[in-house]
């Protein structure tokens, strides 16, 4: 006999009370076990699609891991510097980019910048604060997350982290499986699996995206000789995961960008923006649909809400964790209103099941 209703949503929230209490104190603790896990969740089908290759488990997970360590170290030392360097300069640059503008609105517009009028003072203003705040801001942010995922955490926890939950995925999935209290275990199991493709189809899926196109509008603006290219395709990268959001910030920095350096230039300026177009076409039509799917679950509003509560709340790793609770409560509540619209509380006393599909 299963416990009643009322004993079951207090072993619930307990648990979900817990889960946010230590979440809550011990974030910066269990910082590197949640990027492990997800770099873990994330290779999870590489390693299973090794497996049906003819790999063991072991032997599968050493692949990957060396892939990886490859990559991460190439990465660290051919991008990450000049990454840093054009961010760098590129708050050395803003300053004059808004000289620039003013000079040539004050050309055009004499009377509008007059010096004593406030757009004249408001750009003076905004190009100073850049270049007074701007390296200070981009150094504090480069401090404190250092503080919270230092070299140690980085280098060597997440990775051997990362190794074991590989190595142990199918077992431990298989575990937690066996821990399911019986009664609810197919609803759990259902409820999971949807959960699974949800993040498969948004964080392999849109994580993929955001590579591919954050390297191209990188490599491509760099070829066009846009001076930030690469920091502009991170950007857009970046934030490629909210629909159109990446497209449109990177595009207007790029295009704002090439106003200031290939003003006149009209066949390098379209250019910068036919990458962009082009971005968006391959992104809709190719990448998209192939990696993401139709049918992901993840409302880009909804998305931006978890962000920005988890974020709030539990720092750094609440943002981390984020877009999986996001998930699971969206696949939660289509159960409950599934479950909601099969009730007589939304069909009523009298009304059949079928007349109400009707």
């Amino acid at each position: 006999m299963a416990l009643p209703v009322r004993d079951q949503v207090k072993y619930w929230g307990i648990a979900t009370a817990v889960f946010l209490i230590v979440l809550w104190y011990l974030g910066d603790v269990i910082l590197p076990f949640v990027l492990g896990g997800a770099v873990a969740y994330f290779l999870d089908p590489i390693a299973d699609r090794l497996e049906k290759m003819g790999a063991s488990r072991a032997l599968a997970t050493a692949i990957i891991t060396i892939v990886a360590v490859f990559v991460f170290v190439l990465l660290v030392l051919l991008v990450v510097p000049s990454l840093i360097e054009q961010s760098l300069a590129l708050f050395e640059v803003i300053p004059k980019a808004f000289e620039d503008l003013r000079a040539f609105l004050t050309t055009r517009f004499p009377d509008l910048l007059d010096s004593s009028s406030t757009l004249h003072k408001s750009l003076q203003t905004v190009g100073d604060t850049i270049q007074d705040k701007g390296g200070e801001l981009l150094q504090a942010i480069f401090t404190s997350a250092m503080s919270i995922i230092n070299v140690v955490m980085l280098l060597v926890i997440v990775p051997v982290v990362a190794f074991y939950l590989l190595y142990d995925w199918d077992n431990m999935v298989a575990k937690i499986d066996d821990m399911l209290p019986r009664d609810h275990a197919p609803v759990i199991r259902r409820l999971a699996g949807e959960i699974d493709t949800t993040l498969a189809s948004f964080i392999r899926g849109m994580g993929t995206v955001c590579l591919v196109l954050g390297t191209y509008y990188a490599v491509t603006l760099m070829l066009v000789g846009l001076q930030f290219g690469l920091v502009v395709g991170f950007i857009a990268g970046a934030l490629t995961f909210i629909p159109y959001v990446g497209a449109f910030v990177g595009g207007a920095l790029a295009i704002g960008l090439g106003l200031f350096q290939f003003w006149g230039e009209w066949v390098s300026l379209g250019l910068v923006a036919g990458i962009f177009v082009l971005g968006q076409v391959i992104e809709g039509n190719v990448l998209t649909p192939k990696l993401v799917g139709s049918s992901v679950g993840l409302h880009p509003v909804w998305l931006i809400f978890a962000l920005s509560v988890f974020g709030t709340l539990f720092g750094f790793v609440g943002m981390l964790v984020a877009v999986p609770v996001a998930a699971a409560l969206g696949v939660v509540a289509r159960f409950l209103i599934d479950n909601y619209k099969d009730s007589r509380l939304y069909r009523g006393l009298e009304q059949p099941a079928d007349k109400a599909d009707d």
